[in-house]
């Protein structure tokens, strides 16, 4: 049985999003698309795939925001953050999210599509990458519907919308970035899913957490027990949220399992 969450927690405060966070989160990854697209155009272009690491982060960071509805928007403009993402990340996101949905309805169980990957080995999980997207596809397709199936065909247009423009008409950096986000999609089940969940079965918990510079390195992603306890907590907040669980629910710093080292 996966942990839920404890009862008594104060939460609600850190889900209000102002518009400077809101900002904040748009702008995450402009700074590394720029960076990355710099580096391709030089002599040091080798460097660009660890500028285009930081960027995939930040943008699904963006996209995990826009699933969950934190960015304090209307529904419908999550969806268009949703689809821009699609094209510039080489994916379809509106796959992401809903299997993402069912991760947190199912977490681990029968019907979780994404957190499947969490029981393979760290060789057959890198492995099994380029497969991961095409899963998440196919379920978002036959078990989505209609609105569903129509959200990830534009998600798909935006695709090769972005990348026969690129491959035809763009220079080379930006042929580079998209072999880059195609690496990205393939270690996508090892960095987005794996490393959060590996070893939890059978532990209840609900995953992994992070603390200290590892944490903030990977852009607060890590806090990954909390985002699944308080969903409608912006990442942004994971911190202050795992502050107030740490201190006032008894037994939960003790049961951390982190991502990387020791607690």
């Amino acid at each position: 049985m996966i942990e839920r969450a404890p009862p008594g927690v104060e939460w609600q405060d850190l889900a209000r999003v102002r518009r400077w966070q809101f900002a904040v989160e748009i702008a995450l990854p402009v700074p590394w698309l720029a960076l990355s697209l710099w580096l391709y155009s030089g002599a040091f272009w080798p460097l660009g795939l660890a500028a285009s690491f930081v960027f995939f982060l930040c943008c699904l960071r963006l996209n995990h925001e826009a699933i969950h509805g934190n960015l304090g928007l209307a529904r419908r403009w999550d969806h268009v953050i949703m689809h821009v993402l699609s094209a510039l990340m080489l994916g379809s996101n509106h796959a992401d999210a809903f299997c993402h949905l069912k991760h947190h309805a199912d977490t681990l169980g029968a019907e979780d599509h994404e957190g499947h990957c969490t029981s393979m080995s760290f060789w057959q999980v890198l492995a099994y990458g380029p497969r991961f997207p095409v899963d998440l596809n196919r379920a978002c397709w036959r078990e989505g519907g209609g609105r569903w199936r129509r959200r990830l065909l534009v998600d798909w247009g935006c695709v090769a919308g972005f990348a026969t423009a690129a491959l035809l008409f763009g220079p080379p950096a930006l042929k580079l970035h998209l072999a880059a986000m195609a690496l990205g999609q393939c270690l996508t089940a090892f960095f987005a899913v794996w490393i959060t969940h590996q070893g939890t079965e059978g532990s209840g918990l609900a995953g992994r957490s992070q603390r200290g510079v590892l944490a903030r390195l990977a852009y607060l992603m890590f806090y990954h027990r909390e985002h699944h306890l308080f969903p409608r907590v912006p990442v942004s907040r994971l911190p202050e949220l795992a502050a107030r669980l740490d201190a006032g629910v008894a037994g939960y710093a003790e049961a951390r399992m982190p991502v990387v080292g020791r607690k």
